[in-house]
């Protein structure tokens, strides 16, 4: 195996991969070393925690040689196949898994839990592959649009009733994937657009975002006629705005401009036709909808759903003991690190505990009280340099399979990555995915480590087309 494995892999890549891995055991060993006697290695493995880690980590490691070995055909032939077992298991863990941290989303082997959606994705992942890497594929066919999204789209509303949005959420990672095989950059834009009405919803009231869509149309249309109109609206604005000072009604504010814009659209027929007007109208229409939907999902989500969007939005509507609890202790950890760090096993947060879910969802907090900025920055850069390298791989594979397999691990990387630091800083909601090949779990490890494999697979024969 190791000969087969041995021949044209991309040894950056598999350093890096065994690299972080190992910090993340250290990082574990870290979160428990108040627990072990650290004088004697063998007690180090008497730790429970630790010696789940180092077991699943051996497993992980034997099944990335195992991908990395098989025939390439393997993966092409059972996309599909292994695709339609990930759906089993995902629907299977509703009926036959436990419950842990209110989602039943784990199978429970032996002492060892099972996590079906790590899997799925890398499932997932090979199915798009396959799909998108056949004969006569164009992703500007709807058919093939719709098919597409279906395949990431399914497992996604099926994790979701586990209740999991957080792994749910990282198939979107796949959007990312469809754009670079040719997906209307219109579509991307649209949702892109749709996402942030959604999160100027859930911060902000809904008619104060209608004031500023109702503003955006209004300037648009003048903007497509002549200055005199801009003055024109820049009064109206002016007069509403005014109003709305004195008395505090933003609803004044928003039949101003809805007047404005009724003003210039009249304006605007009366010389070109309605057809731009309507156009605008319905646009407008369309994003108050998407903002009032946003703010009335809220007001019927549960009391700790609102707490975790509260938390990244509203911080100040929060309990600091509360729900808010979590985050600050994150932010205290990382901020104690200063520049160098207080050295590893020295964390005080860390080792007292601090630090809710550190060794899992916060694990970077104890990087960054441990290690410090300088640690801290070394792991961004470390995940950095394995996306980056990814995407060079991606770019030099000769077929399609390849290249769409390649891009989507540096998505769901990335997505990972991303969100998983974004949320102990509060720049991303809490929404519980962790960092790849640090934080602790077994499904995680083993999901990463198969997609990685794979792709040292899929990349010793790049030239095969």
């Amino acid at each position: 195996m190791a000969n087969a494995i041995g021949k044209k892999i991309d040894l950056i890549s598999v350093s890096l991969y065994f690299g972080l891995v190992l910090i993340g055991w250290l990082m574990i060993l870290s979160v428990e070393a108040d627990q072990i006697d650290l004088n004697s290695f063998s007690n180090i493995f008497s730790n429970k925690i630790v010696r789940s880690q180092s077991i699943w980590i051996l497993i992980s490691s034997a099944i990335f040689f195992v991908c990395a070995a098989l025939d390439r055909k393997f993966w092409i032939n059972l996309a599909y196949p292994l695709y339609a077992l990930g759906i089993i298991l995902l629907i299977g863990v509703l009926v036959f898994g436990v419950e842990i941290k209110g989602a039943t989303s784990w199978y429970r082997i032996a002492s060892f839990s099972l996590q079906p959606s790590e899997l799925a994705k890398v499932f997932t992942n090979l199915a798009l592959a396959g799909y998108l890497g056949s004969y006569s594929i164009s992703l500007k066919n709807v058919k093939t649009q719709a098919i597409s999204i279906g395949l990431f789209l399914l497992p996604m509303l099926i994790i979701l009733l586990q209740p999991d949005a957080g792994s749910a959420l990282v198939f979107f990672a796949f959007f990312i994937v469809l754009y670079r095989e040719g997906f209307p950059a219109n579509y991307l834009i649209t949702g892109l657009i749709t996402l942030i009405l959604l999160i100027l919803g859930l911060r902000f009231e809904a008619i104060s975002i209608i004031a500023i869509i109702s503003i955006v149309g209004s300037f648009f249309l003048a903007s497509q006629q002549n200055k005199r109109n801009i003055w024109f609206l820049l009064i109206i604005a002016i007069l509403a705005f005014v109003y709305f000072l004195f008395n505090n009604q933003m609803v004044f504010y928003l039949y101003g401009m809805v007047f404005a814009f009724l003003v210039l659209s009249l304006a605007h027929f009366s010389k070109k036709g309605i057809r731009l007007p309507l156009i605008t109208l319905f646009a407008g229409v369309i994003a108050s909808c998407v903002v009032y939907l946003a703010d009335f999902s809220f007001e019927n989500l549960k009391p700790h759903q609102k707490d975790r969007i509260n938390v990244w939005l509203n911080p100040s509507q929060c309990d600091p003991q509360g729900s808010l609890y979590n985050l600050n202790q994150s932010k205290l950890a990382i901020g104690s690190g200063g520049v160098k760090g207080k050295g590893i096993f020295h964390g005080d947060l860390t080792a007292g505990n601090h630090v809710p879910e550190q060794s899992t969802d916060f694990i970077f907090c104890t990087i960054g009280e441990e290690q410090g900025f300088i640690g801290s920055s070394g792991i961004i850069i470390l995940f950095i340099l394995l996306i980056l390298r990814i995407i060079k791989l991606a770019e030099r594979q000769k077929n399609s399979f390849s290249r769409v397999f390649a891009y989507g691990v540096a998505c769901i990387l990335f997505i990972h990555f991303f969100i998983n630091i974004g949320m102990t800083m509060g720049l991303a909601p809490v929404i519980g995915i962790p960092l790849p090949f640090i934080s602790k779990g077994g499904s995680s490890l083993l999901g990463f480590s198969m997609l990685m494999g794979i792709l040292m697979n899929l990349d010793r024969h790049r030239n095969r087309v």
